[in-house]
């Protein structure tokens, strides 16, 4: 499943660095007492590095994330920000907090956006589109960035679930304008809490720096106490000990993929053995980062019985189908924004309602125990026997 499996002694000697050279938990500043350590910074150029850009910024989470990059974009009042019905709820909550009006599309069988209910829902209101890279299968990119093309929309990545994953042989979270990450403690890598934004346009990314810091510029020519400022913000900082975590972290994403897609194949040998049971397919050139298995039943009683009889044997299931109501938008009735906008959630998202049904999603662990694909196999006979 994700990072916090892999935790040992790598991030515990970054976070003793921390401790034993420097004891500074701010990120910024206090530079006479840090002794040259700069955790969170140096895990931003690391990240960079890592994905081909010269810089990146660490925030909070991945929900401050997109509202952070919505802000650098000038996202706000009177905008409409499409993403896809099948997602965690903080993508939406990001877009209202970050004052523009959601709108959601249906999902297509990656169970990811719908390019041709995307084109439906634009407007002359629409000023960015945000995939999301779910559970590790990639978007159908190409065409959902020809939409944004030719209505000339920014696209931002919601990498959430995404980080080390490819798409043509490009990284997940480089191919739009602009994309989050997250790295809490349920994510492939992680700082506990977390996140860290990408931007090709290296203005936008300085426009998200003064706005995760209460509007800083860091000028290097002032000190922190009169640096200048052109605009508001607010405080979603890293702290030092999350940037030495993060590093560690980082180094092991290779490995912990590979684990992944090691775990995730074995389970497919195993569900392959059920000819009652689809694949969830993924876009032609994907390399995913296999955060979870998704397959297709004939329908929500049958995905149901799948969770019950995996229980029995001591496994379960991930999202799909028991926290379906946390990452489908057309459960969100308490979201007023979304339904004033959007109308009835239930009936204009019900071919995905329809897809998530159908859907059951079993966690992938980086290290796997041999006798997991036993149970598995034990779970799904007393279904499909």
């Amino acid at each position: 499943m994700p990072g916090f499996e892999t935790i040992g002694q790598e991030e515990q000697k970054e976070v003793n660095e921390v401790f034993e050279k420097s004891k500074v938990l701010f990120r910024h500043g206090w530079d006479p007492q840090r002794n040259g350590v700069y955790k969170v910074r140096e895990f931003e150029l690391a990240f960079a590095k890592y994905f081909g850009y010269s810089d990146a910024l660490a925030v909070t989470s991945g929900t401050s994330a997109l509202q952070v990059a919505m802000k650098a974009l000038g996202i706000g009042k009177g905008d409409e920000v499409i993403t896809q019905a099948f997602t965690f709820v903080a993508t939406v909550e990001a877009i209202i907090e970050a004052g523009a009006t959601p709108v959601v599309c249906n999902i297509d069988e990656t169970l990811n956006m719908d390019p041709i209910d995307l084109e439906r829902k634009i407007t002359e209101k629409t000023k960015l589109i945000i995939p999301v890279h779910m559970l590790g299968t990639p978007a159908n990119m190409n065409e959902i960035l020809s939409v944004a093309k030719k209505y000339s929309i920014k696209v931002m990545e919601d990498t959430a679930w995404g980080c080390g994953g490819k798409y043509r042989g490009n990284f997940l979270g480089t191919l739009g304008d602009i994309s989050t990450f997250s790295f809490d403690f349920g994510k492939i890598m992680t700082t506990g809490e977390g996140g860290m934004i990408l931007s090709k346009d290296q203005s936008i990314l300085e426009k998200a720096k003064a706005y995760h810091d209460h509007g800083h510029e860091n000028n290097p020519s002032l000190p922190r106490w009169e640096d200048s400022r052109s605009s508001s913000g607010f405080n979603y900082r890293m702290m030092e000990l999350q940037g030495a975590v993060g590093l560690a972290q980082l180094k092991k994403l290779p490995s912990m993929i590979e684990g992944q897609r090691k775990s995730y194949f074995e389970m497919v040998d195993v569900l392959n053995k059920f000819p009652q049971i689809k694949l969830r397919p993924s876009p032609a050139e994907s390399f995913e980062t296999c955060d979870a298995l998704i397959f297709f039943t004939d329908g929500l009683s049958t995905s149901r019985k799948c969770r019950e009889k995996l229980i029995e044997e001591g496994l379960g299931t991930k999202i799909l189908p028991e926290a379906i109501t946390w990452h489908f938008a057309g459960t969100w009735n308490h979201m007023n924004e979304l339904v004033d906008r959007n109308g009835d959630l239930d009936q204009v998202l019900s071919e995905s309602k329809e897809k998530l049904h159908r859907s059951v999603a079993l966690p992938v662990s980086v290290f796997q125990d041999p006798s997991r694909l036993g149970k598995l196999e034990r779970a799904l006979n007393k279904v499909f026997a």
